[in-house]
């Protein structure tokens, strides 16, 4: 390993920079800090064999109104070392112009491993791990995608799509593998969550590999017009798939869920959140344990929703409390569902029954091995019917139940 090599490099990418010429750095491991980006960096390693290592005193990379930033197969091990109380992350680039990070590791990082600011452009193929709070925060995207990177091990969250206010972002987050997501800080769902949205708007998360995290595979909180696509969402601590707040429109379709306290909730319109369709997935092996005392009705729900949501063409296997649950006190909306196919489970669906209540369509669909009753009307949390799918008439004028087969 080489001394501290701050002031060489410092020198070669200000050069490099006046010139519009790439820094290509040879195999070895280089101490550095308070490196400062100019205007244009292009930074180019071997891949697992160039290493860039934080000596401490302040930050590694950090960089604003740039004009262009690629970074290709470098490793930046932030060795766990403190960074200042201005920097946000190991490598910290604020409005960074057109943005490539290929190839390259970020590894160690005391606070978050890159932290990202009106960036346009890609982050790929790339690892970041151990990370104190988030593997990677992208606040003010200006059309930023993030694909095929290995995440892992962070305390906090993995990826993170934010913005100040709500409004369009169209960050594309696909093919990435989210691995081991702690929640550090603590918290009912702000952190432990593999990916997450916030007033990020028209943001489509696809084809992603989610596992063990300590609240969601993937979070949207007040994030409208979300795509959350063809995802596989293993053992989450809290709600594997959460549609929460202010929202208006949601995709969430193709999704695998196995193992959560809860499997898809699309909820909130309470606050506003409304307009969803539910297709296609398959949510299983569901827990009434989760991080924390749950919240009425509690955890072991396959699928939740409550407002202008059409629930289509799902399976729900071992739900012990709900297989799905329709509403939530008043707060229940022109919803369908149809041709779901729910076994195991402890009701197979809940539809709320509260007086001022929408309407709510439930047919064509299979339940099977329903313990507690196959369609049951609730107000709040008290059973208030008998079982709805063999009723002889129709008691409530908002509801259609029909042509459902109990097993």
């Amino acid at each position: 390993m080489s001394a501290d090599q701050s002031a060489a490099l410092q020198g070669l990418i200000d050069q490099a920079s006046e010139r519009n010429e790439p820094v290509v750095l040879s195999p070895g491991s280089y101490i550095a800090a308070n490196l400062t980006l100019p205007r244009r960096l292009r930074l180019i390693g071997v891949p697992g064999a160039t290493r860039i290592i934080y000596g401490g005193g302040g930050h590694l990379l950090y960089g604003s109104d740039l004009e262009h930033v690629e970074l290709t197969g470098v490793a930046f091990d932030g060795a766990g070392l403190w960074l200042g109380d201005e920097i946000k992350a190991l490598l910290d680039f604020r409005r960074p112009g057109a943005l490539l990070i290929d190839r390259c590791e970020i590894l160690n990082s005391a606070k978050t491993g890159l932290a990202l600011e009106g960036a346009a452009g890609r982050v790929e193929r790339s690892t970041i791990s151990n990370a104190t709070e988030y593997a990677l925060y992208s606040v003010q995207a200006r059309g930023l995608t993030i694909n095929g990177n290995t995440i892992s091990d962070c305390s906090d969250g993995g990826i993170l799509v934010h913005r100040w206010e709500p409004g369009e972002d169209g960050t594309i987050v696909f093919d990435n593998q989210v691995n081991r997501i702690g929640a550090k800080s603590g918290g009912t769902g702000q952190f432990g969550n593999g990916i997450n949205l916030y007033r990020a708007h028209t943001v489509t998360v696809t084809d992603n590999k989610v596992a063990d995290c300590a609240f969601s595979a993937i979070r949207a909180n007040a994030a409208s017009n979300a795509i959350i696509t063809s995802n596989s969402c293993l053992r989450s601590g809290e709600t594997a798939l959460y549609v929460e707040f202010e929202f208006e429109g949601a995709v969430i379709g193709n999704n695998i869920v196995d193992g959560a306290a809860n499997g898809i909730s699309v909820v909130n319109f309470n606050l506003g959140g409304r307009m969803a369709t539910v297709t296609g997935n398959i949510v299983r092996n569901l827990s009434t344990t989760g991080p924390y005392p749950g919240d009425p009705p509690g955890f072991g729900i396959g699928i939740a929703v409550e407002a202008d949501t059409a629930v289509t063409g799902n399976v729900v296997e071992n739900a012990p409390l709900f297989g799905i649950n329709i509403g939530w006190g008043e707060f229940m909306r022109n919803v369908t569902a149809t041709g779901n196919t729910i076994q195991d489970a402890g009701i197979g669906i809940s539809v709320s029954v509260v007086d001022g209540t929408g309407s709510a369509v439930i047919s064509n669909n299979v339940l099977s091995q329903v313990r507690n009753g196959a369609i049951v009307g609730h107000r709040w949390t008290e059973r208030a019917t008998d079982d709805l799918a063999t009723a002889s008439d129709q008691p409530f004028a908002n509801l259609t139940i029909a042509n459902n087969q109990v097993n």
